[in-house]
């Protein structure tokens, strides 16, 4: 067993903050550019995933404009495993930095993260939590690569800077608790903006130590930087040779007297319709899993959960045509889907085409890719007992680009 030195961790509680309250408008999109998917998932949430790998990190807090609206935004895309908070951002960069320390009771060690850096990996923020327990204060940094050039305001080169003296600052950034506090309220009283939260300590006259950084994490800021995030992206994942994709879904209701029933996005004439919170239409559920299975993304239940109020009630088919928007931001296109409906009663063949139909237009394709087909349960279980209604889904994703119109 190792020994508790200097900079271990072990006895200290530790908190990320991940700063991400800016409007994000260099990004050229009217959504923050924190909310913005990025394979498909939140930039914000990828940016939160590394710290949740890390059982260091005993709890997060997001730093945000609104904490309704980014929950609402974040919802099923954050993971499961670690207590998360949200804290409402202030105009400045510093001002919100305050805000997530002050959400952030009982922590003796602070990682401060830009919410826009989601390739961080959990060896570089366990290096941060180490020099930050043993120094008080830790900064990741890269060496400058490239000829550092002077230039004047009007972008006239007044010659050429020693790049050796100089490195770029990278997030996280982490601190004690005490350190920071004291770096955040002496610029407070002194009206000074920093640019980061090192650069604040480093004025108190604490050092403020170094860690090597990661020449990955990039901080997202322009239309460019996405393009370039997505590449990146694609290259750790391996989706740009990950050939084809196969998801499976399954879901089954019990059937109400009097209620409608729904089907595939088309009402079938019956005495019984399937319960539930929505519209109850098993096909599309089942539709629905297979796709977002297929993809690699969160469930129904987590996107569209029946604890919402909003979603009491909802068209099936909506949920569906939105669950084939998130796989086209992930990257995919529908391949085929093939459904089969286990039900004694009523007969489905006169109603196929029009299911068909319905769901291909809320996929965007057309219905030459979408299999239907009835079953009876002929008397065994609860389909054949009439007591309820099973659908049994399979997709196919290819990757990139939209689904064709075949």
């Amino acid at each position: 067993m190792r020994s508790r030195g200097a900079g271990d961790t072990s006895s200290l509680s530790a908190v990320a903050i991940l700063v991400a309250a800016g409007r994000g408008l260099r990004a050229g999109s009217p959504t923050p550019k924190q909310f913005r998917p990025l394979g498909g998932t939140p930039l914000l949430a990828l940016s939160l995933r590394p710290f949740a790998a890390c059982t260091e990190i005993r709890r997060a807090i997001l730093v945000v404009p609104d904490p309704e609206e980014a929950r609402r935004l974040l919802s099923g895309w954050l993971p499961s495993g670690m207590p998360i908070d949200f804290a409402r951002g202030g105009e400045t960069r510093q001002a919100s930095t305050g805000a997530g320390l002050e959400a952030a009771e009982g922590a003796s060690l602070v990682l401060v993260h830009d919410g826009v850096r989601p390739f961080i990996t959990p060896d570089l923020i366990r290096r941060v939590l180490s020099c930050a327990a043993e120094h008080g204060a830790a900064v990741p940094l890269l060496p400058v690569q490239e000829t550092l050039k002077k230039v004047s305001p009007e972008g006239r080169i007044l010659g050429t800077v020693p790049r050796g003296e100089f490195a770029l600052a990278q997030t996280p950034q982490g601190f004690r608790r005490e350190v920071l506090e004291a770096a955040l309220r002496r610029a407070g009283s002194e009206g000074y903006e920093g640019t980061d939260e090192g650069e604040l300590v480093e004025r108190l006259g604490h050092p403020v130590a170094r860690v090597e950084g990661l020449r990955e994490n990039m901080k997202i800021t322009t239309p460019g930087d996405f393009l370039v995030a997505e590449a990146i992206l694609a290259r750790e994942s391996g989706a740009a040779a990950h050939g084809v994709r196969v998801g499976i879904g399954y879901d089954v209701h019990p059937l109400v007297p009097g209620r409608r029933l729904v089907l595939g996005g088309v009402e079938i004439p019956h005495s019984h319709g399937a319960g539930g919170h929505s519209d109850g239409d098993l096909v599309c559920h089942a539709a629905t899993d297979a796709l977002l299975g297929a993809a690699g993304l969160p469930d129904i239940g987590q996107l569209f959960p029946d604890s919402d109020p909003a979603f009491r009630d909802a068209s099936s088919l909506d949920l569906l045509a939105r669950a084939g928007a998130r796989i086209r931001e992930a990257g995919f296109s529908l391949g085929n889907l093939d459904l089969v409906v286990v039900a004694e009663e009523p007969m489905l063949s006169p109603h196929i085409a029009a299911m068909r139909e319905r769901i291909g237009q809320a996929l965007g394709c057309g219905p030459g890719r979408i299999g239907i087909k009835g079953k009876r349960g002929e008397g065994l279980g609860f389909e054949g007992r009439r007591e309820g209604m099973a659908a049994h889904a399979v997709a196919l994703l290819m990757p990139g680009g939209e689904a064709g119109k075949a």
